[in-house]
């Protein structure tokens, strides 16, 4: 991290014990109009967001210094439990803060900050961001290590006459946050929901946010399902002059992996065995700091590397620790034995979780009206955050991450055979290429699923159409394919009504992920587009929801800032060993897990659709289907996702693509009616 100085004289530090504040959910608006209904509008949006903090709800209102102008905030408490209550506001009363996350080595943060002659009321993480404001300004930022999104209020006297609203979320996006322009001002939330909730947006399905959709499973940053909301992309900050609220703020990136520390550092491990070694500590030291909590911490234990990584280490940190596993007895998917193998190796206090089929299907509707966003994926983790409740935890770990720092997903072989195949393209004339792409599917299609071979056709006949092949290889529907769904008028464009360019897009996003990525090596390229497209847009948001959704707090260590920036930083021949999967991770934990785990290849957690859907699951399906949800339907092509069940049904496609059409349906029949 960046070490900025100060001035001013040292004072004593009063003891305090282990603690930082809480997750929570975060709300406020900046309006024109009178503060009654800006008050209105925020108690709402509070109310919605109860289930992130069933503990305790703060509210700032009716600040005369800032006419217009609430915040609000809900509040889970994980640690310093008494204490902590927000809006936290410094000594002199003229900056205040509501904050969504967890801040690890604050307590550090707070000594240096003490020396500068600042004075702390509290134990909490929170309040070490007003006086890191006081004291820093926007370079407080790089200072923060943790997961968080906040909105900070500045009142002092170089903002008389216009109050200064602050927003910034951390650098992989792990906490959320949305914002919206309206008549009456500006608004910003945790959650989508709560600005619909408050009526802070029309309930309009946005035409950018579908095509992205439809392409991954989810919609990607920084657009949203909900016309007129935007995601406040990761490592990116916000400034607003509260009496210019009719006026949009722009989103400014303020991390950049590409001169942070780690990426700067000329003296980096350019081969597997020293970045191994130098990883471990920073390992430990990640999962030490993510133990911290004064309620039971738990730990999402499957039978993969990553959470058996965790798993051992949490247990070499701390006596007592607490594993658990979902598990489906008597079925091929079950990973209860190898998470046995682990949890009996790590001494850890393990518990099973059994879950079986008719359970879950009973649970579908509960699982969808979680989603503050649709998404193919969450419905497994849905199912693994209600098992750490239903055992008693508050806060879980889990090992999300790893696959994208060290290399775990089948996209990292795919994608140089996908670029390899896309150059050959070029020399071949577009007419041949079309006339010829009925044949490239079938082949593809025989030597892998039939998605695959329609990712293929895609990528053959229009090879410039997404900005890296790695997008080719994640796609859902790839493009071709959209135009059977979608109404041409619906289709995205990034240029309004008004010959104004739409601000912002989510191809945008792509394009410049991807162009980072093209400096990079081919392994780091892959994994940074991975943690910009499908962790940011889908895992990450996803563990946020489902998990906030029954009051969890989830917990991703291997996500910790400088352990990501290390390992991103470092060339391929520091992460890759020919035949050992994860070989850099693999390396550095050796010592810790039986060579039957370590050696294992990756083993996807998924749930058994294939079956429930032609089962179970199929006649709910076909009923969504014939009735497409009113914001939905004009979007679609008649029979458009009909087709996509047939498709199912004949074996012509995987299941994947009908449930994400379900889930999208039946989200915006919920969260978009009229």
């Amino acid at each position: 991290m960046y070490v900025i100085g100060c001035s001013g004289q040292a004072q004593p530090s009063r003891p305090h014990r282990r603690s930082s504040n809480s997750v929570c959910g975060i709300c406020g608006v900046a309006f024109t109009s009178r503060n009654t209904e800006a008050e209105a509008r925020v108690r709402t949006m509070t109310a919605a967001l109860r289930h992130r903090g069933p503990d305790e709800e703060g509210f700032l209102l009716s600040e005369p210094r800032a006419p217009g102008l609430a915040l609000g905030m809900r509040r889970l408490s994980i640690i310093d439990l008494a204490g902590g209550h927000q809006p936290i506001w410094n000594e002199t009363k003229d900056v205040a803060v509501v904050f969504n996350g967890e801040l690890y080595g604050y307590r550090e943060l707070r000594e240096r900050l003490i020396l500068c002659g600042h004075r702390f009321t509290t134990q909490s993480d929170t309040e070490v961001l007003v006086h890191a404001w006081e004291e820093w300004g926007e370079d407080a930022l790089n200072e923060l290590r943790g997961m968080f999104a906040f909105a900070l209020l500045d009142l002092r006297e170089r903002y008389a006459t216009a109050p200064l609203l602050f927003l910034a979320r951390d650098p992989l996006g792990i906490k959320p946050l949305y914002y919206t322009q309206t008549p009456y001002g500006f608004a910003f939330a945790s959650e989508v929901r709560a600005l619909l909730a408050a009526g802070a947006a029309p309930k309009n399905l946005s035409r950018d946010a579908l095509t992205s959709y439809l392409l991954f499973g989810s919609v990607s940053e920084p657009v949203t399902l909900v016309e007129g909301v935007f995601s406040l992309p990761p490592g990116h900050r916000m400034l607003l002059h509260v009496p210019e609220r009719r006026r949009v703020p722009r989103a400014r990136q303020w991390w950049d992996l590409a001169v942070s520390p780690a990426a700067r550092d000329t003296r980096k491990p350019r081969d597997l065995v020293s970045a191994a070694k130098k990883l471990r500590p920073m390992l430990e030291d990640a999962v030490k700091a993510h133990l911290i909590a004064d309620v039971p911490v738990g730990l999402f234990l499957s039978s993969g590397l990553d959470s058996g990584a965790i798993a051992a280490l949490a247990a070499k940190a701390q006596a007592g620790i607490q594993t658990f596993t979902l598990t489906f007895p008597r079925t091929d998917f079950d990973e209860a034995k190898a998470a046995g193998v682990i949890a009996k190796h790590c001494g850890t206090k393990h518990t099973e979780v059994p879950l079986d089929g008719r359970a879950i299907v009973e649970r579908i509707d509960e699982a969808i009206s979680a989603l503050d966003q649709p998404t193919m994926d969450a419905v497994n983790t849905y199912f693994v955050s209600w098992a750490a409740r239903k055992v008693g935890l508050k806060v879980a770990l889990s090992g999300l991450g790893g696959d994208e720092l060290f290399a775990g997903y089948p996209t990292f072989a795919d994608t140089p055979r996908l670029s390899r195949f896309i150059r050959t393209s070029w020399f071949v004339p577009a007419v041949a290429r079309r006339l010829t792409e009925p044949l490239v599917a079938a082949l593809a299609g025989k030597r892998g699923s039939p998605d695959a071979g329609s990712k293929a056709a895609a990528a053959w006949v229009s090879p410039d159409v997404l900005p890296h092949p790695y997008f080719f290889a994640r796609a859902l529907f790839p493009p071709g394919r959209l135009e059977k769904l979608i109404k041409p008028r619906f289709r995205p464009s990034t240029v309004g009504p008004d010959g104004v360019t739409l601000e912002p897009t989510w191809l945008g996003w792509l394009q410049r992920a991807a162009d980072e990525a093209r400096k990079m090596e081919p392994i780091g390229g892959i994994s940074w587009l991975e943690t910009r497209n499908y962790m940011a847009s889908t895992l990450l948001r996803d563990a946020d929801s489902v998990s906030m959704a029954q009051s969890l707090e989830v917990r991703v260590p291997l996500l910790d800032t400088p352990l990501a920036e290390f390992v991103c930083a470092l060339p391929d021949a520091a992460r890759r060993r020919p035949g050992v999967h994860k070989a850099l991770l693999v390396e550095a934990i050796r010592d810790l897990l039986p060579q039957e785990i370590l050696a294992q290849r990756k083993r996807t957690f998924t749930l058994p659709w294939e079956v429930w859907l032609r089962g179970s699951l199929k006649k709910r399906l076909e009923t969504s289907f014939a009735n497409p949800a009113p914001r939905l339907a004009p979007a679609l092509r008649p029979g458009g996702m009909q087709g996509v069940w047939n498709d199912f049904l004949a074996g012509k496609t995987t299941w994947s693509r009908p449930w994400s059409l379900y889930v999208l349906n039946e989200w915006c029949r919920r969260h978009l009616a009229a």
